[in-house]
């Protein structure tokens, strides 16, 4: 069974940092890319940041580049999403999402698995 599990969520307050991580099981992703979605309150869920295979291309919403960084670590069959700058508007729950192919994607069917999501509150 595969399970994409996020962890690392919280409340901060605005200009702090958070690592989100995403820990893998049942099988490697170590070829497909791996992306990260929030979705806020009363919003529709959006990209946020993905991360290709083997040569670990990145793509970042508008919203948030500069200010995330998304890594991964293949040994270890987990996805990170490093958050600096943070502000109230980042508030969501950020869900990871697994297995894209092998190309950089930012729409969500283009992904098989997803995680539960961790809340993340930013107070300003």
């Amino acid at each position: 069974q595969v399970q994409l599990v996020e962890s690392g969520g919280g409340l901060v307050q605005a200009g702090g940092s958070l690592r989100l991580s995403c820990a893998a099981s049942g099988r490697t992703f170590s070829s497909n890319t791996m992306g990260w979605f929030r979705q806020a309150p009363g919003k529709e869920r959006e990209f946020v940041a993905c991360i290709s295979g083997s040569v670990g291309i990145t793509l970042y919403a508008d919203s948030v580049k500069g200010r995330f960084t998304i890594s991964r670590d293949n040994a270890k069959n987990t996805v990170y999403l490093q958050m600096n700058s943070l502000n109230p508007t980042d508030t969501a729950v950020y869900y990871c999402a697994g297995d894209a192919g092998r190309v950089v994607v930012t729409s969500e069917s283009s992904y098989a698995y997803w995680g539960q999501g961790t809340q993340v509150t930013v107070s300003s």
